[in-house]
């Protein structure tokens, strides 16, 4: 069999450089650099990102993938290893660690130096022979910065160019009109509705309002954009591009005609608002948060409504897991004792802004009728027509409107591990795709030492990585830094307006609604053959934000807006990513925390070196009138404005750093997308009794208890957590009591009973029985539980919530987010699981319904309505229909797994934005790069 591959490989390699689809001109190269760095970590820094280094594939290696399974080198090197954990975490010891994770030294050793170029005089590009990734030496600051640029450019020029079109909402004009192409970008313009005024806007400010910082960052980003565009111009050239250029009909596979457009500065801009807009944003959804608190009033009348509504939305919850346990409190964002300005609708008068008009051709109907005369490729090519028929990103891998878990951290003081220096294992999850949105490389030059990674574009900077000797990572914070405003609508000509009115009152004045609107279009090409179409997007910006939605207030039309404090200052945050990889500015915890303030990103941030560990939360969190509410909407006037607030720049006054939860050395730190600290409020439901962050705190806990942690112990307490269920560790052990609380009479529920039992005495864990059995050492117990979960938490909280306010819940806080449903706010094989759901609510419940002393309660008592004997028969009804419930019904099946296989829905698929694709491997909630570190030396 291997030797017929080869055979057709060869015929097809054949066959396509015929078509002028093969490299014809390699980039130049030359030798290798030999001095590297000052490395303090001496061999004890490791790290690992998959699925591989490369991320650019030639129309030929695209069509070797779909024909006979192969891929470029290291574009798929590191899968195995990264799912390799999952089942081999058990047996990990520090000599070990290796298996699993790569040497994260400074440097190639001697040896081990694979492909090495050089794109000018003054920067050499070496990649190590056995992962590929990039290590940038420069002797001048510009060549440092232009190899930077030409390294993103050979690893993710495709996706780069991808999500630059992304940010500016032009997705369907760039890569086809599938209805997951208009989807993603409908989801992201309305985030950052940016002008090329607006752009380019900021890229001037960086440069002239930040001293000789901004200047050097604006240098740094030109010299990274000319790299780019040079090694876009040498592939082009040489025909050694991306192939998905060809198959999104932007250059001829035959002629070499056509164009890939040049970057530019403005592009970066574009692309760190998709990277904002997905992990550092906090906040917004007030709206739905009213929708909930109207619904609970209706229920209960205002004064216990509001109480009821309170419970669920936890905003300081004493049983919540935080990263900082020594009670230090950080008031943000809390409830003022009486709030003035909320400006909640009148019920049912709530309407979302359209966003989508004029759609013609493909764009009016999912069913469009395919084009007459559809384009048709070259019959060596036919495998890849319909490649991006589903779109180049499939649907619901990237949505800014839903909050992202970017986690996760676990980090111990030198005072209890082995060594005496800190061990830190840390990472962002930011998704699974081919190619990753994240990119690993080395960069040494003038006031430039890290490794670590990027996100492809914007990858000036090491972003999370190691220095000399410091290494700092981040998970997502979500603090409230968004605020929805009603504004009052008004027409200029005095007449009544209605709730389509586009002119508002502001400071008195009837002001007309700037309108921002965006046209696509696209054609047929051969991996999208959809007939032809376009539509518009359009929305209004006001001096409080862009319209989300309009509604009435007291029978008066009002829109709603939402206000971002890093909205047009997404790339201000290089000042700080500039700082932690400067070795002269970074040296300690206290000068990574100054760093770290300088990043406006809703983040978690933290440290370690051989002597330290640190954390610091950064974000612009505005300065708000303190009675205001900013959990509800409020009235659009000068008295509830944020303090300082200037619309024209959309800057305001921010809470001092010394108000941003931090810390140094606490014993250790957790960190899961948890809450950071008391009276610090998270802008959201679902930091509770029960979060995933508790799988983290209560391991590492106990670890630091007993004392001489290493860089293994720590990394199996992650790996553990990785393949837990929330739900049967922290949830089932009520769960079984109540059902337990009486015999169980009923044969076929005292088995589902035992086998949950034993399921939860075992770990409740869902991992394979042997590596690549593709079974569930308690497949039983696991199917049991995700069929229970949504009908138990239905049946327990439904009937005393009513329908409506039970959905309105539910529009605020998903029930459920095992790794396998795929309805969840992440979607299916996406890894990162058990972020959102109702675990908490349930849980204090059920210790209610019990008589355990409860903190924090809920208003009112569901389950059985408080009655012990009459929750345990609703779950007693809904765990028999969970037992009538077969395999093929839990698990429905999709594009990837067929009905019934309860590994292939939990697992890992990297999601493809390009031509390639690859292997699914075992879930694991995990961070998608990870480091593990422990320095032994410092400068």
């Amino acid at each position: 069999m291997r030797r017929r591959t080869g055979r057709l490989r060869t015929a097809a390699a054949a066959a396509l450089f015929a078509l002028g689809a093969t490299v014809l001109a390699p980039p130049p190269t030359a030798a290798a650099e030999s001095s590297e760095a000052t490395d303090y970590c001496q061999g004890q820094c490791a790290d690992i990102l998959p699925p591989g280094a490369n991320g650019n594939a030639t129309l030929m290696e695209i069509l070797g993938n779909k024909l006979f399974g192969t891929h470029p080198g290291h574009s798929t090197d590191q899968l195995a290893p990264y799912g390799a954990l999952a089942g081999g975490y058990q047996s990990l010891t520090d000599d070990t660690l290796t298996n699993f994770f790569n040497d994260a030294s400074f440097g190639v050793p001697e040896g081990q130096v694979g492909k090495v170029t050089s794109p000018r005089d003054d920067v050499t590009i070496t990649r190590d022979e056995k992962t590929g990734v990039p290590h940038i030496k420069g002797t001048t600051r510009y060549g440092t910065e232009f190899g930077a640029g030409y390294a993103a450019g050979q690893d993710r020029l495709w996706l780069m160019d991808l999500f630059r079109h992304i940010g500016r909402g032009e997705l369907t004009s760039f890569a086809g009109g599938a209805p997951a192409n208009q989807g993603l970008e409908q989801q992201f313009w309305p985030s950052a509705p940016y002008t090329e005024a607006d752009l380019q806007a900021q890229v001037e400010r960086i440069r002239d309002s930040n001293g000789a910082r901004g200047k050097q960052a604006m240098a740094d980003a030109q010299a990274y954009v000319d790299g780019i565009n040079a090694y876009r111009e040498q592939s082009k050239n040489g025909r050694y591009f991306p192939g998905e250029y060809v198959l999104t009909g932007h250059v001829d596979a035959i002629t070499n005609a056509g164009e890939i457009k040049p970057f530019k500065l403005t592009d970066l801009i574009a692309l760190a608002s998709v990277v904002g807009g997905l992990f550092g944003n906090g906040g917004g959804g007030e709206v739905p948060q009213a929708l909930a608190l109207l619904a609970a009033q209706h229920k209960y009348g205002v004064e216990k409504g509001t109480k009821v509504w309170e419970s669920f939305r936890e905003r300081n919850d004493p049983e919540a897991a935080k990263t900082l346990h020594n009670g230090q409190s950080f008031p943000y964002a809390g409830k003022p004792a009486r709030a003035k300005g909320t400006a909640l609708p009148d019920r049912d008068s709530v309407t979302p802004e359209p966003l989508v008009f004029d759609r013609t051709g493909a764009a009016a109907s999912k069913d469009a009728t395919p084009p007459r005369n559809p384009v048709k490729a070259p019959k060596k090519f036919r495998k890849l027509e319909g490649l991006f028929k589903d779109g180049v990103l499939p649907k619901g891998s990237l949505d800014p409107t839903q909050r992202r878990g970017m986690s996760n951290a676990l980090l111990v003081s030198g005072k209890h591990t082995a060594s005496g220096n800190p061990v830190a294992v840390f990472g962002p999850q930011t998704g699974y795709f081919a190619p990753q949105l994240l990119m690993l490389q080395e960069i040494q030059g003038p006031g430039i030492s890290a490794r670590g990674a990027s996100f492809a574009g914007v990858g000036m900077y090491v972003q999370l990585g190691r220095g000399q000797d410091y290494s700092w990572s981040a998970t997502s914070a979500g603090q409230d830094i968004t605020d929805t405003y009603a504004v009052d609508l008004c027409n200029a000509d005095g007449s009544q307006p209605t709730k389509d009115a586009t002119s508002y009152r502001y400071h008195g004045r009837c002001t007309p609604m700037e309108k921002l609107e965006r046209t696509n279009s696209w054609k047929p090409t051969i991996a999208d053959p959809t007939a032809a179409g376009s539509y518009r997007m359009q929305i209004f910006r006001t001096k409080y934000g862009t319209v989300t939605h309009r509604a009435t207030i007291d029978g008066k039309p009002v829109a709603y807006t939402a206000l971002r404090s890093t909205y047009r200052h997404e790339a201000d945050s290089i000042i700080g990513f500039q700082m932690l990889n400067d070795p002269a500015y970074v040296r300690d915890a206290k000068t990574f925390q100054k760093a770290t303030r300088h990043i406006g990103y809703a983040f978690n941030w933290f440290y370690a070196d051989s002597r330290d560990i640190a954390y610091y939360n950064s974000g612009l969190n505005p300065v708000r009138n303190p009675d205001v509410d900013p959990a509800l909407p409020i009235k659009a006037a000068a008295a509830y404005e944020w303090q300082g607030y200037d619309p024209t720049t959309n800057t305001t006054d921010y809470t001092p750093p010394a108000q941003h939860p931090q810390s140094v050395n606490q014993d250790y730190y957790i960190s899961w997308n948890n809450k950071q600290a008391e009276d610090y409020d998270s802008a959201g439901f679902g930091n509770g009794s029960v979060h995933r962050g508790n799988l983290l705190d209560d391991r590492v806990r106990a670890l630091t208890e007993d004392g001489g942690v290493t860089r293994a112990s720590l990394t199996r307490a992650m790996a553990e957590a990785a393949v837990t269920d929330l739900r049967g560790e922290d949830v089932l052990p009520e769960l079984l009591r109540v059902l337990r609380s009486k015999p169980l009479t009923d044969p076929g529920l005292r088995t589902a009973v035992q086998q949950l039992e034993a399921w939860r005495k075992d770990g409740a864990q869902r991992r394979e029985t042997t590596a690549g059995s593709h079974t569930y050492t308690h497949p039983d117990a696991v199917r049991l539980m995700d069929a229970w979960w949504p009908l138990l938490i239905e049946g327990a909280f439904k009937p005393g919530l009513g329908g409506d306010l039970y959905d309105a819940l539910r529009a605020n806080l998903a029930i459920d987010e095992s790794p396998s449903a795929g309805h969840g706010p992440t979607g299916a094989h996406a890894g990162s699981a058990f972020q959102y759901g109702w675990w908490s609510y349930a849980d204090k419940d059920l210790r209610a319904v019990l008589g355990d002393k409860v903190a924090g309660p809920l208003a009112a008592r569901y389950c059985g309505q408080g009655q012990l004997a009459a929750c345990r028969d609703t779950l007693l009804a809904t765990l028999k229909q969970a037992t009538g419930k077969t395999a093929e019904q839990v698990y429905p099946g999709d594009d990837s797994c067929k009905a019934g296989d309860q590994w292939c829905a939990d697992a890992i698929i990297h999601r493809a934005v390009g031509g390639l694709t690859h292997d699914a491997i075992s879930w694991q909630n995990r961070p998608t790069y990870q480091q593990v570190v422990e320095f032994p030396a410092h400068r």
